[in-house]
């Protein structure tokens, strides 16, 4: 088993993030995991990524807040505890536009080696 205490868990800093303070939960520098990765991304009014793609698929769950989910086909708003699933090579940018912080959950698997 292991364990990541929320109040402990390591930041990571990725590309392309603003506005935005990111935690592991599982996997990576949190601890052992063979299939998968977790984080939690605090995402701040105004907060944002680019529209870029990743060659594995990504599950995100709002757990505060509400945030927007843009590809270029599509824009979506989600709420508390709505999710959404990207396929591998699915662009996607995220945003904040309302003026309280978001907090989101991210699922994804490592890559294919």
């Amino acid at each position: 088993m292991n364990t990541t205490r929320f109040s402990l868990a390591p930041a990571y800093f990725p590309a392309n993030h603003e506005g935005m303070h990111c935690l592991r939960l599982q996997g990576h520098e949190a601890g052992p995991s063979e299939a998968l990765w977790m984080g939690v991304s605090v995402i701040l009014p105004g907060g944002h990524t680019s529209m870029d793609a990743s060659p594995v698929e990504k599950h995100y769950v709002v757990l505060e807040g509400e945030v927007c989910i843009h590809t270029p086909e599509e824009s979506v708003t989600l709420g508390q505890f709505d999710s959404v699933r990207l396929a591998p090579g699915e662009a996607r940018q995220i945003h904040n536009p309302h003026n309280r912080p978001a907090m989101l959950l991210l699922a994804m698997p490592y890559p294919k080696a």
